[in-house]
């Protein structure tokens, strides 16, 4: 999210960053609707303000009062008539002015009363309209106009020459006896399928492969996640409002079920102030994700590259600002490690201005070749978000003891995303008469290294 402050002093470059995005978020709606309401604030003070003075103007004149009582007193015993009729006259002026001013204070307490309920309710239809402007891009990023336009920043790896014509991942899954397309269909519908005997505990092989990667080996400790939310974690991670119609929804109690694990991990310290020292924070989780793939309808529609469900190891981070971009360079190299350690060809691409993700102000995709397929399949995003979802969900952090509280910077990145990774070993590592040789590091967890 962007602060009002930043929209407000800095509209150009707002609107810079939307004309790279290709967006077209209500820039001017919101500065319209800010105008309004620091009208309606100023107006309020003023009121506030003038409460105040008659508050004080009533008190002074009371104390004034009790005076010339004293003196009226002190005149009656000394039989002064007239200096009692004067403190008579003084009084009852306080008198009337006192009653002026609780009737002008009454009026200005109605005037508040009146411009309070538009000013929760354009502030509402502010912070409505601010949930929906993307992040600013890094300078670093390329400008583009769509995927076309992302930059191929490395490759690791030459794709592998076969001796035969290599097969999908469908053709090898359903000879082999691990993926059954027809029984997903039958107990759910399109976009799923279910996995069988060497196919379920492949999938689980490389679920627990990575995890202990980035346990052991990256520094990261894992969290193991509810896969369903509130309503307050999906705005705070950004998916809404608006992805909202790609998202399942349990409408009766209200919970969200989550896209990605980055969704619970944005949220781990909503609203906290971490103390000093705390960052940097390393987290990975494994989740199954959900999602309705409402824009991707008529894409991949053959095998299990795109489903309403899958699985991810998700890799995440809380970092001080100033460290956030080497962060995301680190994040980038624990992500791609599993690839060079399952041997898989893979490439980093640079997304342009276009193809960044909503919260993400950088990002780099990972991609595995898939020779069945043949084709480039991403299995990690990975992005730095700034300060973007930490003011969404109010994750802040003290630098020292005594400072004043900061965001702090979320990078978030697949480590890495079923079932493509799945998808690439099949097809990478196919043989002639269709087995399926298994990577190295797999076959501790398998006991295999072969599947046939």
């Amino acid at each position: 999210m962007l602060s009002i402050q930043l929209i407000r002093q800095n509209p150009d470059l707002v609107r810079e960053a939307l004309a790279k995005r290709n967006d077209s978020a209500p820039l001017d709606e919101i500065l319209a609707k800010d105008e309004n309401i620091r009208r309606i604030r100023t107006n309020l003070e003023d009121e506030r303000a003038r409460i105040n003075r008659l508050s004080e103007q009533i008190a002074d004149q009371l104390q004034e009062i009790k005076v010339w009582e004293e003196r009226r007193e002190t005149y009656e015993s000394a039989g002064r008539t007239g200096d009692v009729e004067n403190c008579l006259e003084s009084i009852a002026k306080l008198q009337t002015e006192i009653e002026e001013a609780r009737t002008w204070s009454i009026e200005a307490s109605k005037k508040i009363a009146d411009l309070d309920p538009p000013l929760i309710l354009r502030q509402k239809e502010l912070n409505d309209l601010l949930l929906r402007i993307p992040n600013i891009p890094h300078p670093t990023v390329p400008l583009g106009e769509g995927e076309t336009d992302n930059v191929v920043v490395r490759s690791r790896g030459e794709p592998r020459g076969f001796d035969f014509k290599p097969k999908p991942h469908w053709e090898l899954g359903e000879a082999l006896g691990i993926i059954d397309f027809q029984r997903g269909v039958k107990l759910s519908g399109s976009r799923f399928y279910v996995l069988k005997g060497w196919g379920a505990r492949l999938q689980r092989a490389l679920i627990d492969f990575m995890l202990d990667l980035h346990v052991s080996k990256h520094g990261y400790t894992e969290i193991y996640p509810p896969f369903m939310v509130r309503r307050e974690c999906m705005v705070g991670s950004g998916n809404l409002p608006k992805f909202a119609d790609n998202l399942y929804h349990d409408q009766e109690d209200d919970f969200w079920f989550v896209p990605t694990a980055e969704v619970p991990l944005t949220n781990l310290y909503r609203g906290e102030i971490l103390p000093p020292g705390t960052l940097p924070i390393y987290h990975v989780a494994f989740t199954t994700c959900f999602r309705r793939e409402k824009m991707s309808a008529g894409k991949d529609t053959r095998g299990i590259k795109r489903g309403h469900q899958f699985d991810k190891v998700e890799l995440y981070k809380f970092v001080e600002p100033d460290k956030s971009d080497e962060e995301l360079e680190r994040m980038v190299e624990d992500a791609e490690a599993v690839c060079g350690k399952l041997g898989l060809p893979y490439r980093i691409v640079q997304l342009c201005t276009a193809d960044l993700g909503f919260a993400s102000a950088k990002s780099y995709d990972i991609e595995v070749w898939a020779p069945g397929c043949d084709e480039w399949l991403e299995v990690s995003s990975c992005s730095n978000c700034t300060d973007f979802q930490a003011r969404r969900a109010n994750v802040r952090y003290r630098p020292d003891p005594g400072a004043k509280p900061q965001f702090v910077h979320t990078l978030n990145g697949s480590g890495l995303a079923l079932p493509r990774v799945l998808i690439a070993v099949l097809e990478n590592y196919q043989q002639g008469d269709g087995s399926i040789t298994v990577p190295d590091p797999l076959r501790p967890y398998l006991g295999t290294d072969v599947i046939r």
